[in-house]
């Protein structure tokens, strides 16, 4: 199956380089960048499902640590931070021809002169509660988190839990260890006295010589009579 391209559009500033991979629905997008500055992409999209990949070989390298993502519905939002700060001026590394599918962000763009203009030196975007996740922590997988909208398949775990009502039967069951009360007599015997052998010795003792004293009564009346 022929893949085909998705529209990217791009901006900067000093220390970043903003990538918009335009593709609404996109299923299992996977995305990747390397120290290098390598940017991939790969997904699914459309009514069709048609497979849709890029590579782009960025200008010069970046830090993958602190690049970040966020994957919309109809858009995959990504974050490169430049391994050096400096304006690029343009994407791609060499005399390579920008393809056809990646434009300029016009809505992100900033000249030079501007972004110098700003107090600090710096006019970052206003992200706008994007919920970001780091590229580096996830590696070439990142992308994959689009597919978590198969986790729909995970209501079949309320199934498995639903299930989980049988076991009910288990309060039946630890209902009947009330019947294990019985194990309070078990626990009453541990009150009563358990003698020694030494306690039980003495007690024998005392025995036969009551019976010794009792055996000498006995003769001394045989006796007198």
């Amino acid at each position: 199956m022929s893949s085909r391209h998705p529209e990217i559009k791009w901006a900067e500033r000093e220390d970043k380089v903003y990538l918009t991979v335009l593709l609404p629905d996109a299923k299992d997008p996977k995305v990747n960048v390397d120290p290098e500055g390598t940017f991939t992409f790969t997904a699914t999209g459309g009514t069709d499902n048609n497979l849709y990949e890029v590579k782009l070989n960025l200008l010069d390298k970046v830090n993958v640590e602190e690049c970040k993502i966020n994957i919309g519905l109809r858009s995959i939002f990504c974050v490169l931070e430049k391994a050096e700060k400096k304006w690029w001026t343009k994407l791609l590394r060499g005399n390579e021809k920008t393809p056809h599918y990646v434009k300029i962000d016009w809505d992100k763009w900033v000249d030079e002169d501007d972004d110098t203009a700003q107090p600090g030196g710096s006019s970052d975007l206003d992200m706008g509660g994007m919920d970001f996740s780091k590229l580096g922590d996830m590696g070439g997988m990142m992308g994959g988190m689009g597919g978590m909208g198969g986790m729909g398949g995970m209501g079949s775990m309320g199934g498995m839990m639903g299930g989980m009502g049988g076991m009910g039967g288990m309060a039946d069951m630890m209902g009947g260890m009330g019947g294990m009360g019985g194990m309070d007599e078990f626990e009453d015997s541990d009150d009563e006295e358990i003698e020694s052998p030494e306690e039980k010795a003495a007690e024998v003792g005392k025995e036969e010589v009551s019976k010794g004293e009792v055996t000498k009564e006995k003769a001394e009346t045989l006796k007198s009579s």
